[in-house]
């Protein structure tokens, strides 16, 4: 079966908060985010993502002003959100963004083992490696750590979690109040992780989460994030903008995974959509044109300085879009094709702005129920994917066309669960539990 997760936030196209039917203006709106993560779960989704930056941006002109003036910018909190969403749903995953960069192991595992207990074995996490100075600067440091720096921590970072999951055997607390034995000794373990980036004795102070271990998700293309990934990540959330390039990437991803001894059915690839869907084809299209109106380039160009760490404020707006492909600090791999693009069309730097500001390089169908859900079903279907992060152009509070048209179709065409088939998140994903490394016979 395909699976589908739901992006939850104000809204993924840049004109979206502007649109006269959008019901969020880009704020906290926890009876908003509530409504939609139950609406959510009774589609049958697989999960609920909240993604975050640790900074509000000031790359583009070296200043917030455009950030704030052009775009929302609030994030709420990831894994404060989680906790309320686990608190009001029964059956839908519910994962969030950490940054490897900027947390620290042992919180980060015991928020996530926590989180895991409150929701019953659906909790996942978002490694990132964030991508900015402005996120930097917030953590006492002058620049952001280089691109080989990061995944390098973030390789370290998933093994130390990991540990301290572990350090506790699934049988560790005995309870025997009779002879006041409350736990057995010999299900702890210190996990004395001494590495580059982190020094952590351990063991968690928390059982073992109920999945073993939350299921682990990771965004990106780059390189170094495939190789990263291919060994350790289980959900991959990824930017591809074509079919052709989103199989060429499926099939280097899961050979890869293959070539660390993973089976390739232990990683699910998840290409993130932005649905523009209306009753009529008709409908949809004109949808698309008033969205794409509602943008200013400002509001691109001061997203993609941020992610590429590299201030496009020093170009022109009317001047052509520069080669800058070795320039970029920050996010590299979903950029690669957006400078290819821009360059071989010859695009101003504005238009850039505009184009990259309607779906930050997602694909993004666009027609009625009907079409879309046979758009994804042929990217399904050609072996381009597992799945989608549907990344909504805006939140609507009284009905969502994806949810309750597009979803009923994909079930019709017998690629999307009627019901949940299990009680965990890693069960409905079809995961196996990890093997506890250190208590496995406890």
């Amino acid at each position: 079966m395909m699976h589908l997760a739901l992006y939850l936030e104000a809204g993924t196209h840049q004109g979206g908060w502007r649109h006269p039917d959008s019901s969020s203006s880009g704020t906290v709106d926890w009876p908003l985010y509530k409504k939609i993560a139950r609406r959510a779960e009774a589609a049958k989704l697989d999960m609920l993502f909240v993604a975050d930056k640790l900074s509000i941006d000031d790359n583009f002109g070296g200043h917030f002003s455009e950030t704030v003036k052009y775009r929302a910018v609030v994030r709420p909190e990831p894994i404060t959100l989680l906790s309320a969403l686990a608190a009001i749903t029964d059956n839908i995953g519910i994962g969030g963004t950490i940054s490897s960069s900027y947390a620290v192991p042992y919180t980060a595992a015991r928020m996530l083992a926590n989180i895991d207990h409150i929701s019953a074995g659906r909790a996942a996490w978002n490694l990132v490696t964030s991508v900015s100075d402005g996120e930097a600067r917030n953590f006492g440091r002058p620049s952001h750590f280089s691109h080989a720096e990061r995944y390098d921590r973030a390789a370290e970072f998933i093994d130390v979690v990991q540990k301290l999951w572990d350090s506790w055997g699934d049988d560790a607390l005995v309870l025997n109040s009779d002879e006041g034995v409350y736990a057995d000794p010999a299900a702890f373990t210190y996990i004395d992780h001494k590495g580059t980036h982190f020094d952590v004795k351990g063991p968690i102070n928390i059982p073992r989460p109920p999945q073993g271990h939350p299921v682990l998700i990771q965004a990106g293309v780059s390189e170094s994030f495939i190789d990263l990934a291919a060994k350790n990540a289980e959900v991959i959330f990824v930017v591809q903008p074509t079919l052709e390039r989103a199989k060429q990437f499926y099939k280097v991803l899961k050979d890869k995974a293959q070539s660390y001894g993973r089976d390739p059915a232990s990683i699910k690839i998840l290409p993130g959509i932005v649905p523009i869907v209306a009753e009529t084809q008709e409908a949809a299209l004109a949808k698309d044109k008033l969205l794409k109106s509602l943008i200013l380039p400002e509001a691109g160009l001061s997203f993609m300085s941020a992610s590429m760490n590299f201030d496009l404020s020093q170009f022109p707006q009317d001047s052509l879009f520069p080669d800058i492909s070795e320039q970029i600090t920050g996010s590299k791999g979903r950029f690669q094709f957006v400078i290819k693009h821009a360059v071989e069309n010859a695009m101003t730097v504005a238009e850039v702005g505009k184009w990259y500001a309607e779906s930050l390089s997602f694909f993004s169908p666009v027609g009625s129920p009907q079409d879309v859900a046979e758009q994804l079903e042929t990217w399904y279907r050609e072996g381009a994917c597992d799945g989608f992060v549907i990344l909504p152009p805006y939140l609507e509070a009284e009905k969502d066309l994806f949810l309750e048209g597009v979803v009923p179709c994909l079930q019709a065409a017998g690629v999307f669960r009627q019901e949940y088939s299990g009680s965990s998140l890693r069960e409905n994903l079809g995961l196996q539990p990890p093997a506890n490394r250190y208590n496995s016979a406890i």
